[in-house]
């Protein structure tokens, strides 16, 4: 490991203390990885390559020590519920529209019956006025 690495590495666990402790200096005091990257004084980009496992102890101590849910995963918890309410709501609409194409294709099987000419003719009574069957272009 390098010197700077560990410099590095050094102070964004110093910044982990700072951010905990609620005593920031150098950022808005948020328990966000964008945060500790400004309070350690590194490139976020390289909180998160190379140091992803201090990103993910802050992370953990984050919900250790204040009992609170980080961010990141609150905005996640929130896109997997809508997107679990979206795929109930696709599942309903299959099912109607299953439905449907069920009554439609019987509606259709009965329409076509309908047009065939029965050898026999139907009787008709007195108070029926009966209509030219559908000629067949």
């Amino acid at each position: 490991m390098t010197e700077q690495h560990h410099d590095e590495r050094t102070s964004i666990r110093e910044a982990m203390d700072r951010l905990l402790a609620g005593q920031a200096t150098a950022s808005n005091g948020s328990l966000t990885v964008v945060a500790l990257a400004a309070e350690a004084g590194v490139h976020r980009m390289a909180l998160m390559k190379r140091h992803a496992d201090l990103k993910n102890e802050f992370y953990e101590r984050v919900r250790n020590e204040t009992q609170q849910v980080p961010e990141s995963e609150k905005q996640l918890r929130a896109t997997v519920a809508k997107l679990k309410k979206t795929i109930s709501n696709q599942k309903t609409e299959i099912e109607e529209l299953r439905q449907l194409v069920t009554h439609l294709t019987l509606a259709s099987a009965v329409l076509t019956q309908g047009r065939s000419v029965s050898p026999e003719p139907v009787p008709i009574h007195d108070n029926v006025i009966a209509f030219r069957p559908p000629t067949i272009s």
